[in-house]
């Protein structure tokens, strides 16, 4: 009974566009276990006696939070599935506050691009749009790398497909962005290579994240910038970077800052609204001007 309603399940999220390969598996196990133990429904017991399996303290986490998911749905259903307790194996982990590159730091990086050896004729021009990609628009860099020439949609839009959670989006880009990612593809197209990745490697095929990395830990070498904050520097924080520049542009009227929240995690294909709105509790200065601002609109209403 549970694997039929672990496939319907499954079927009913992967039409809102997610792929949830590894949930899948996880819940048939799970519908295998408690089928073993004579179980027509979920038992907390059951639950908690397969997450503990699980060979990590994150993993049993990750196994019951799956399971309550679960449960939750069928429990609308029929009140006899137990809901399990979603925090039982709950692990704290602080998220280290992000390191926010000055504009001066991205344009060192930028520059510094054209510093690296030319191991193949376009290695400078590709790591220059690459990284100057993820500044101007906060993709993850997974989702840049895995950009194809067809995704520069009408040449103003970018395609992301599949990104995080298995979800496609669109991302306007900014005439600036869209003139130098004209002004590359202008080279990229003059390569004779099947490959229609946007961004290629010297073997003239898509680049893997560990060459990204390498090469990104080399340019801010060139660029001098040493200290960014609790670790290394990481691709990943001009992401965090582009999300706290776009906060701080945030207005003060009431309306507009939930409008404005709700386009940006949008935009960044955050699933949750919490993910955007960590941004101004990891960023003191930012939350002090989104405070200031709201005294302003507070003091307005009051008057």
């Amino acid at each position: 009974m549970l694997n039929t309603s672990v496939e319907r399940y499954i079927s009913l999220r992967q039409a809102m566009g997610y792929r949830l390969v590894q949930l899948n598996r996880d819940l048939s196990a799970f519908a295998q276990f408690a089928a073993g133990r004579g179980d027509s429904h979920i038992r907390t017991k059951t639950a908690i006696k397969w997450a503990s399996a699980a060979s990590t303290p994150g993993s049993r986490d990750i196994r019951l939070r799956s399971v309550v998911q679960f449960a939750q749905f069928l429990h609308a259903e029929d009140p006899v599935h137990e809901i399990p307790p979603a925090h039982l194996f709950s692990v704290a982990r602080p998220r280290v506050l992000p390191y926010i590159y000055s504009r001066g730091e991205l344009a060192r990086i930028i520059v510094a691009t054209g510093r690296l050896y030319r191991t193949y004729p376009l290695r400078r021009a590709t790591f220059a749009t690459l990284f100057g990609l993820i500044a101007a628009t906060g993709l993850r860099i997974s989702e840049a790398l895995n950009l194809r020439i067809s995704d520069f949609m009408d040449r103003s839009v970018l395609l992301i497909r599949n990104g995080k959670g298995g979800k496609s989006r669109l991302v306007p880009l900014h005439p600036t962005t869209i003139k130098a990612l004209n002004e590359y593809l202008e080279h990229r197209l003059k390569l004779l290579i099947r490959d229609d990745h946007l961004f290629l490697s010297g073997k003239g095929k898509g680049i893997c994240p560990r060459v990204a990395w390498q090469t990104f830990r080399q340019i801010v070498a060139l660029a001098g910038i040493v200290h960014t904050g609790m670790r290394p520097c990481r691709i990943h924080d001009m992401r965090h970077t582009f999300a706290t520049r776009s906060l701080q542009q945030c207005p003060a009227r009431r309306e507009d800052v939930a409008k404005h929240f709700v386009a940006l995690a949008t935009y960044l294909g955050h699933t949750e609204i919490r993910h955007t709105y960590w941004y101004l509790e990891a960023t003191p200065e930012l939350m002090t001007d989104i405070s200031a601002a709201v005294d302003l609109l507070v003091g307005k209403e009051d008057a």
